[in-house]
């Protein structure tokens, strides 16, 4: 059985507590930072649909993967320098893409 929980805001610690089983007796695999060509085939992949210049699509679909690696970088300064933890997730990453073709 698999069970996906994204530890964005307070549902994944809130069910820890109440459920305590899925911590302790579980394997948790966490899963770590997309590598810079999976981000940019998930951005091509998702923009081969619109309809734009291809010199156009080219910088767009390489600079999804700047753009969430800034983010990325952003959260690690606010984890030191808050002492807060700030999640992106590759969901993330999708509604990055879907936001932009919205607004296109």
């Amino acid at each position: 059985m698999c069970l996906c929980f994204s530890p964005v805001g307070d549902a994944f610690r809130n069910r820890a507590r109440k459920f305590p089983a899925l911590i302790n007796c579980t394997v948790i695999d966490w899963f770590t930072q997309w590598p810079e060509d999976a981000l940019l085939s998930v951005a091509s992949k998702f923009l081969d649909e619109v309809e734009m210049a291809d010199d156009l699509r080219k910088s767009v679909e390489q600079f999804m993967p700047f753009s969430f690696k800034a983010v990325n970088q952003v959260c690690d300064l606010v984890k030191q320098k808050e002492r807060r933890f700030v999640y992106t997730t590759p969901k993330s990453f999708l509604e990055l893409i879907k936001l932009f073709k919205g607004m296109l």
